[in-house]
């Protein structure tokens, strides 16, 4: 064996700030949250030990005994086949629900593009503000994705709502052209005169 974890093989992360800035706690509960960490007791948590989720654990774990906090990280591997799976449907639950946020959100903005349309107000200020909404659906999206480890079954319904919403954008654009530059609606090509 290389020493490389195998792909269904876990990590146990037990992390103590006691004795270190108060900042430090904050800083690792963000990183363990961000790489959806399972959290088995208070400051013990696991994690499948996917080659870019050790990375990351070994970068914490050096800031947190640089910063004067200890912090272990051991490699396990199930022995019970079924306690495995409990823990994967787990961590799918936790990953479910916050694709579920993801839709519970996003019909706002879906509305608001309707609204706006019904009132006229297909503009290129709310085209702007519109896709600065959907690129933080997008980005949040990806980083539940980072941290779907098993492929949550919501994941496919969220991915398919925001796209659904990009479309949705993109008609609205479309309005916005008609409206303010109704001559450059629909792209014609224009014969290039030549010298």
């Amino acid at each position: 064996m290389t020493g490389e974890p195998r792909e269904q093989d876990w990590l146990v992360i037990s992390v103590s700030t006691a004795g270190a800035p108060d900042s430090l706690r904050v800083q690792v509960w963000r990183k363990l949250r961000s790489l959806g960490a399972l959290y088995l007791q208070q400051s013990v948590c696991l994690l499948p030990a996917r080659p870019e989720v050790v990375r990351e654990i070994r970068r914490l774990i050096d800031r947190v005994r640089h910063q004067g906090g200890t912090a272990r990280t051991l490699p396990m591997a199930f022995t019970d086949p079924a306690e495995e799976q409990a823990v994967i449907a787990e961590m799918n639950a936790a990953r479910d629900a916050e694709y579920a946020e993801v839709l519970e959100r996003l019909p706002a903005l879906r509305q608001e593009l309707a609204d706006e349309q019904a009132r006229g107000n297909a503009t290129y200020a709310e085209v702007e503000e519109s896709e600065a909404d959907l690129h933080r659906f997008h980005s949040w999206l990806n980083k539940i994705a980072a941290r779907d480890y098993f492929a949550a079954p919501g994941g496919q319904e969220a991915r398919d709502a925001v796209e659904q919403a990009a479309g949705e954008l993109a008609a609205f654009e479309e309005a916005a052209l008609r409206a303010e530059a109704p001559d450059h609606a629909t792209p014609r090509l224009r014969a290039v005169k030549t010298r």
